[in-house]
């Protein structure tokens, strides 16, 4: 599993980063496809590529995110998930669309989105998690989301 950001990406690849912006699903394919793993590309809208081809979609992240140690938390939540037995594609998918929803939630209690700090993620987690087993907003987003499947080259 790899969760770079478009820079980190373009370090693998070896290319700017304004390439990989460019062409975000093209580039997160073609390293899960040589790394033989999941790739989550962060950013925005965040790619889940998977080394078979499969990508899905995280509409719209959360500004929130935007901050020191809040990729850790993403990489905590997916490895949480894994080592409840969820399928690595699926576990990458749905870390990705808790992460975002923890984020929403955070910059919610806290009233903006510039003052969360990843402790402020992972406080908000349990109560996404509960959300979505529950059949809530979240609930709904697992068969559909937490990735949208996208075809396309980039």
């Amino acid at each position: 599993m790899l969760t770079p950001h478009a820079g980190e990406l373009a370090r693998l690849l070896e290319i700017e980063h304004e390439e990989v912006d460019r062409e975000r699903l093209l580039h997160a394919r073609a390293v899960a496809e040589r790394t033989h793993a999941v790739v989550v590309l962060k950013g925005d809208d965040s790619l889940i590529a998977e080394p078979g081809g499969q990508v899905a979609v995280s509409p719209g992240g959360s500004p929130a995110l935007a901050t020191a140690g809040t990729g850790d938390v993403l990489s905590g939540v997916i490895a949480a998930l894994l080592a409840q037995g969820m399928d690595t594609f699926a576990a990458a998918a749905a870390g990705v669309w808790l992460h975002v929803l923890a984020g929403r939630e955070a910059a919610r209690r806290l009233g903006a989105a510039e003052g969360v700090i990843a402790g402020d993620v992972i406080a908000a987690l349990p109560a996404m998690r509960t959300t979505n087993q529950r059949g809530g907003e979240t609930g709904r987003a697992q068969g559909a989301r937490p990735g949208t499947p996208a075809g396309g080259g980039g």
